[in-house]
């Protein structure tokens, strides 16, 4: 399901009024926290998440687990938090054609 630029600055312009939902803290990318991932995006289908890992490194690790165990893209990021979008089964959020 790779997103055209198109769609990207689309997903990116609905972010701007949403909050971060799920906050990875210091225990990091839990079976729990993967569950709620999983659950968010099924509801949701467009989410922030704040990851609270001390470098860059550490941060895009989690954000490309992330992306492999949900499968979700990545539609951006700033500073500790990311931007994840899978469509649902019964799509909610209208993407801009190709």
């Amino acid at each position: 399901m790779p997103l055209n630029e198109k769609q990207k600055r689309h997903l990116r312009g609905l972010l701007h009024q949403r909050k971060p939902v799920i906050i990875i803290g210091g225990a990091g990318l839990t079976e729990n926290v993967m569950l709620e991932l999983e659950s968010t995006l099924a509801h949701h289908e467009l989410i922030k998440v704040k990851i609270n890992a001390d470098d860059k490194a550490a941060r895009r690790a989690i954000i490309e687990k992330i992306c492999a165990q949900t499968k979700s893209e990545l539609i951006q990021t700033i500073g500790h938090t990311a931007s994840f979008y899978r469509p649902a089964d019964e799509p909610v959020i209208t993407l801009p054609k190709k």
